[in-house]
């Protein structure tokens, strides 16, 4: 199989994919974030705070300085796996974030706390990304599958493959609605800890640090899914077979 792009044509098979090397780009952004996040929270785990307060604790205390006692705050297994889940109104903390008293775990619940707080005023961005996991869903399971039947059954520049481009558009589409949900609710989350006294003076600027580490890797996943793309515009994007 001959794909054309750029200004000239490659033959690929046994020959390296020059394109490999923005999937690779956007792996090793992936990583590099992965690892600012861990290691930022790792840090800030060993600081414990002012207050005493456990990170469940912290949850419970901004949720009622809002008017909200709906919420239900629950452990849940895993490192890193804290979030909030609309449709049954759980606060779920990991187990390092519910009971430990850190700066980290303070800061990791307030920002789900964040998203808490955004559901309860129906903050429109959330609402949005809602509705559209159906459709990002969609995208994300068949995108693959179509390029992939559409590049064996008609070539690069069939309709199948071009439908799957756009299924991964859609993926990433709701990747770039979630950055600025997930950039209020940390917002929200320094700003009421702050409030609120829970946390005072250079804990606030380290429970920034920890935030903001975590939303590297929202801006990590558009970009690399950006360079995949790119790469399969660079090699099916209006193209047809010369075969």
């Amino acid at each position: 199989m001959v794909l054309a792009f750029g200004y000239g044509y490659y033959g690929y098979g046994m020959f390296f994919d020059p394109t490999m090397i923005l999937v690779l780009i956007g792996a090793v952004l992936s990583i590099w974030a992965s690892g600012r996040v861990q290691s930022t929270f790792r840090k800030y785990s060993s600081v414990r705070s002012r207050s005493g307060m456990t990170g469940a604790q912290a949850a419970e205390r901004l949720l009622n300085s809002q008017g909200i006692y709906d919420v239900t705050i629950r452990p849940v297994s895993g490192q890193l796996t804290d979030h909030y889940d609309p449709r049954n109104k759980t606060l779920n903390l990991s187990e390092s974030v519910y009971q430990s008293s850190s700066v980290s775990a303070i800061g990791v619940a307030a920002h789900e706390c964040g998203h808490a707080i955004q559901d309860n005023v129906g903050y429109a961005p959330l609402k949005l990304r809602g509705a559209f996991v159906p459709v990002a869903n969609l995208g994300s399971s068949l995108a693959l599958p179509l390029i992939l039947i559409g590049f064996f059954l008609g070539g690069g520049g069939s309709f199948l493959v071009q439908v799957g481009i756009w299924m991964f558009v859609l993926a990433i589409l709701f990747q770039v609605i979630t950055l600025p949900v997930e950039f209020n609710a940390s917002s929200r989350a320094v700003a009421l800890l702050d409030q609120t006294g829970i946390l005072a003076g250079e804990e606030v600027g380290q429970t920034r640090k920890v935030l903001s580490a975590a939303a590297l890797t929202y801006v990590a996943a558009v970009a690399a899914s950006v360079l995949q793309l790119l790469r399969l515009l660079i090699l099916f994007g209006g193209r047809r077979d010369n075969d």
